[in-house]
């Protein structure tokens, strides 16, 4: 079976979608042949039955915004209508746009259109693109998406070749990770508050590593502005987002992990960062549900008591074998290989 699979970068330098080169080297391992189109190409290592045609974006692009979505609007619908032979369903991870601009006449040609979208926010738009599609991938019971009768939960997707421990990586005592693009929708400055009431109680270390989009740029400053006022700059430490290869050594090095984005994302570095032997606090009741109760939290307030308790205690991370194998990316590939009706899986 032949799969077109629509992405907005390709690049394992990419400190946010760089996780998702190795997807689309899983999915080559299940499909006889596999299409990558995406808005922007970096670095890639992918096998011979992959082809991949970018269209155009450049960090340099000077163009206006609006001529830039309709030169990458013709150029998309030209190539998944000169390509149409060359693939027999389309993958679409994350962006509905994509679904929207593409769904009609995927339907014409008879194409299965398959989408991942796993986000607590959704709008009409959603709705329309959900109306193109044959299936509909999420991971979180409470994704925007998991209310479609054509949607199917998933595993997350963790590559367990590279997220798992390393005793040659020495953990930081009392070292806590904050690893996210850095945004209101994740909701660092929970963790912020939380470190604010610890400050004169316990002894630790935070590190805050992620870069912000253009429009969370003053969001980011008054974050970093939050952390001095509060007198936490030697606790606390800001990094810009790191490539996705180099995100395993920094879940080895610190002890605890934490997470605060609300139920219905379901973040995949939860799953990296336990398969990497962190002890993992994070705010989604989904993980609360397969985790169990200790690791979760609803208020900076439960999270500087959960805190408290791991670094004022001997730490060892909880056996996650389990948890970890059943977000495998290797089960992630073959369940969407079926989704998907591989003949190849």
């Amino acid at each position: 079976m032949k799969l077109l699979i629509i992405t907005q970068v390709v690049d394992t330098e990419d400190p946010v979608l760089g996780f998702f080169h190795q997807w689309i080297r899983e999915l080559a391992k299940r499909f006889d042949h596999v299409e990558v189109i995406c808005l922007k190409l970096g670095k890639s290592d992918l096998p011979q039955n992959v082809g991949i045609t970018s269209l155009g974006k450049t960090e340099s692009s000077k163009q206006k915004a609006v001529s830039s979505r309709i030169r990458y609007t013709l150029r998309f619908l030209r190539l998944i209508w000169g390509m149409r032979n060359q693939y027999e369903a389309v993958f679409v991870h994350m962006n509905q746009e994509y679904v929207i601009l593409g769904g009609w006449l995927w339907r014409l040609l008879g194409k299965n259109v398959y989408m991942w979208r796993n986000h607590y926010a959704g709008s009409w738009l959603t709705d329309a693109a959900s109306y193109f599609c044959t299936k509909i991938f999420c991971t979180s019971t409470r994704s925007y998406t998991a209310k479609y009768k054509e949607t199917v939960l998933m595993p997350v997707g963790v590559d367990t070749e590279r997220f798992s421990l390393d005793v040659r990586v020495a953990r930081q005592p009392r070292s806590i990770l904050f690893l996210s693009r850095i945004a209101p929708s994740k909701r660092p400055e929970m963790l912020v508050d939380a470190l604010a009431s610890l400050h004169d109680e316990v002894t630790f270390t935070a590190s805050f590593v992620g870069s912000p989009l253009p429009q969370d740029e003053a969001y980011y400053e008054s974050l970093k502005e939050k952390v001095r006022s509060l007198g936490l700059g030697q606790q606390v430490s800001f990094s810009l987002g790191v490539p996705n290869s180099q995100t395993p050594d920094l879940y080895r090095a610190h002890e605890i992990f934490v997470n605060t984005s609300p139920s219905g994302m379901l973040d995949k570095t939860i799953f990296e960062a336990a398969a990497s032997g962190c002890v993992v606090l994070a705010a989604s009741a989904d993980f609360a549900m397969i985790a169990g109760a200790d690791s979760h939290f609803d208020s900076s307030a439960e999270l500087a008591a959960l805190l408290k308790k791991q670094l004022t205690s001997a730490m060892s991370a909880p056996d996650t074998a389990k948890l970890v194998e059943q977000n495998s990316l290797a089960l992630l590939g073959r369940r969407l290989a079926e989704e998907m009706g591989s003949e190849s899986c």
